[in-house]
């Protein structure tokens, strides 16, 4: 590896997921002593670096072992904005990931332009990844972001068109690699070769990717004209039932839920309780009023520990007060019916 103490040939921009392609691609670059700054972007999607998947593994761990820098970014209300409505569409499920490929890499010029680095590097293998990692969705990427030249990809590298650093000399080509398809074998060579023994598996960790989230995602934007953070952070949480177009219940799963349905839970949402027994947390949230709130109440009960008994009492604590009710556990199948799965 090269020697910190010496002056660099050159500087590049990595984006760094903290995963093991994305790490292999800033490798291979430092060993042309090339310095490298990584940008390891943060989304309310799954995307952050408490998360052990391949797409938010911790970044430092790798960076501290490897000598480069790592900074980390969030993308906000502009990732918000292409999940929305992302230009070319969605993946399996609500992950846009060529718009989000995009929307890094625009990120990552404005760094480069700020820090005077010499060019970017991303760890994607031609043919990975059926929506984002295909030979037309990458040239789509380099002609949105105008990265022509100034873009490379060093474990696809000898398989794509020579780019500026290349050319100059700054880079060997020769030094780059020419992997291509999902096999993992020649990354845990150079894993191996580079000394990197921890990387996660190379499952998706945005949760736009999981049927689950996307469900409860999609509902959510149907029905909700702005969301905001807390929004997202409760699709994380419990279990999601759609009552009527403008109403919805989540349930909590345990004592974790509970807490954060507590925290999320805004001032004109109604929190449903059952009283004298072990019961989940249920946020009651409605733009029509509460002609719901019973059903919604009968749910709650459906979850708690005194769900075989005929009546249970349900607290609604909420905007200013307090109210109880007294009600039957509502039927598996009912409930069923309004749950987002």
């Amino acid at each position: 590896m090269y020697n910190k103490d010496k002056s660099k040939r050159g500087h590049a921009v990595a984006l760094f997921s903290g995963g093991l392609d994305s790490a292999l691609a800033i490798l291979l670059v430092l060993k042309q002593d090339i310095e490298v700054t990584a940008l390891t972007f943060l989304t309310h999607f799954g995307c952050d670096a408490s998360d052990r998947s391949s797409c938010g593994h911790n970044p430092f761990p790798v960076s501290e072992k490897f000598g480069f820098n790592v900074k980390l970014m969030h993308l906000g209300q502009k990732f918000i904005d292409i999940v929305r409505s992302p230009r070319y569409g969605y993946g399996k499920n609500m992950n846009p990931c060529i718009d989000c490929r995009i929307l890094m890499l625009n990120e990552a010029k404005e760094f480069m332009k700020l820090t005077g680095a010499d060019f970017i590097i991303t760890g994607e293998v031609l043919g990975q990844r059926p929506k984002s990692q295909m030979r037309p969705s990458m040239d789509i990427v380099v002609r949105d972001t105008e990265l022509a030249g100034k873009l490379v990809r060093p474990l696809s590298a000898k398989l794509l068109p020579e780019t500026e650093p290349e050319k100059s000399g700054l880079l060997d080509r020769s030094k780059l690699e020419g992997i291509s398809g999902r096999s993992r074998k020649r990354q845990m060579e150079l894993a191996a070769e580079f000394g990197m023994e921890d990387y996660p598996s190379p499952a998706a960790g945005c949760l736009l990717t999981d049927m689950g989230y996307s469900n409860r995602l999609r509902d959510l934007l149907q029905h909700t004209e702005k969301i905001d953070f807390d929004d997202l952070n409760l699709l994380r949480v419990g279990r999601h039932f759609r009552l009527d177009e403008q109403t919805k219940l989540i349930i909590g799963r345990n004592e974790s839920d509970n807490d954060k349905i507590e925290r999320y839970a805004k001032p004109h949402h109604i929190k449903l309780e059952a009283l004298g027994t072990g019961s989940p947390i249920g946020l009651f949230i409605s733009d029509n009023g509460d002609n719901k709130l019973e059903l919604a109440a009968a749910i709650t009960a459906r979850y708690c520990d005194s769900k075989t008994l005929p009546q249970v009492e349900i607290t609604c604590s909420g905007r200013g007060e307090e109210n109880r009710l007294m009600v039957a556990p509502a039927e598996p199948d009912t409930a069923a019916a309004f749950l987002l799965k």
